[in-house]
């Protein structure tokens, strides 16, 4: 039986997404490059054994336009001959990148791919590819009448759901900060991160995201940031809860990994850092949105034949505070596993790379702690999430 290996993973660090962010003035293609081009430099490997370039990008517009992985492996120098495609499972784009190149190695399609992922929010704005049109259309409008929410107000309906509230939200988000603080202080990002270059020459090593003086008194003086009258008129049970800083940040950033089967990896002899376990992929209700991490670590933990127990890192995308607290309340770990080195409301969410982002994070803490088995999942536009299980080596 063939397995699906993880050689190495590498992201950039995470810009502001916005006019003057680290990144901002770096077209998204040369960020990709840069990172790619690190990946390939790091393990040695021939890039022309390549077979296929996977990566998740949401607001394929602009800069993003044109198959944007296709376009920074020619931006790398990188031969001609391999090609890429760009997938698109909202902000879990990039995690099924993974999944379909482990897939692809595992069905014996591949036996070296490369998947990952980009976003520069502050070049593209999210929400730029619906060119102002509704996205929707009528038929799902009139069956979830009077139609779907924003994420944001998705948000709090979880927070009203699980019961959290505003105080619980703003410690934990403030927790996520001292964590990716305490992690860049300590060095541990640079395993993982690719040094990007800058219009002008700079060079950008380390995360512009974190706020290492955050706390929860500070956060707690924030306006709820998704208040709206016909909302509240609709979902009477929202208390207003989720703000900008118990979010995760618009952020620019880049991230990916080289998959291979373990075969070929021995024959080039590499060392990998994991193998993938177990998949999942599933939708949840659209109007609550955000809920299904919840039955995709069900669905992902009965596929691979282990108990909770057993997750020695749990990472759940932090596009709010209430996702990873509503899951913890279903999945009870400690709270030492879950997202031990930060999230996305620390690290900043480049929709696209945050799949691989979470993915290398995740990856590079179990190598440095010693822990074997990781789990993965994000929760997804339209109620959708990915579940990942890999086993460290």
């Amino acid at each position: 039986m063939r397995t699906a290996v993880v050689v190495d993973a590498v992201r950039s660090p995470m810009g502001k997404g916005k006019p003057g962010g680290a990144l901002a003035e770096l077209h998204a293609v040369e960020l990709l490059a840069q990172v790619l081009a690190g990946l390939v430099n790091r393990t040695g490997i021939d890039p022309g054994t390549v077979e296929d370039v996977i990566v998740g990008c949401v607001s394929q517009a602009a800069d993003q336009s044109v198959t944007p992985g296709r376009m920074a492996w020619l931006a790398a120098g990188f031969p001609e001959h391999v090609p890429a495609t760009t997938i698109d499972r909202r902000c879990g784009s990039s995690q099924q990148a993974l999944h379909f190149a482990a897939q692809g190695v595992l069905a014996g399609a591949y036996d070296v791919v490369v998947a990952g992922g980009v976003e520069s929010m502050s070049r593209v704005p999210m929400g730029s590819a619906r060119m102002g049109r509704d996205p929707y259309g009528p038929s799902v409008t009139e069956r979830y009448a009077p139609g779907l929410v924003s994420q944001g107000v998705a948000a709090e309906l979880v927070a009203a759901k699980w019961a959290l509230e505003r105080e619980t939200l703003d410690a934990y988000s403030a927790r996520s900060h001292h964590r990716a603080a305490a992690a860049a202080d300590a060095g541990h990002f640079r395993d993982e991160i690719v040094p990007i270059t800058v219009p002008g020459g700079t060079v950008v090593d380390r995360d512009e995201t974190i706020r290492p003086g955050t706390t929860a008194e500070r956060l707690a003086g924030l306006k709820p940031s998704f208040q709206d009258e016909e909302a509240a008129r609709r979902f009477p049970e929202i208390g207003w809860r989720v703000t900008a800083g118990n979010s995760s940040q618009i952020t620019d950033g880049a991230s990916a990994a080289l998959v291979m089967s373990e075969e070929r990896a021995e024959r080039l002899g590499l060392t990998p850092l994991a193998r993938f376990h177990a998949f999942s992929v599933c939708g949840d209700d659209p109007v609550t949105m955000l809920t299904a991490p919840i039955p995709a670590t069900a669905m992902v933990l009965e596929r691979a034949g282990l108990d909770l127990a057993d997750i020695d890192h749990a990472e759940v995308n932090e596009a709010f505070a209430p996702v990873p607290l509503a899951w913890q309340a279903e999945y009870p770990v400690a709270d030492e596993v879950l997202n031990p080195v930060g999230g996305a409301i620390a690290l900043g969410h480049p929709l696209g790379a945050s799949g691989s982002r979470l993915f290398t994070s995740m990856l590079w803490n179990l190598r440095r702690t010693g822990g074997r088995w990781g789990l993965q999942t994000m929760c997804e536009a339209g109620g959708m999430a990915n579940a990942t299980i890999v086993e460290r080596l």
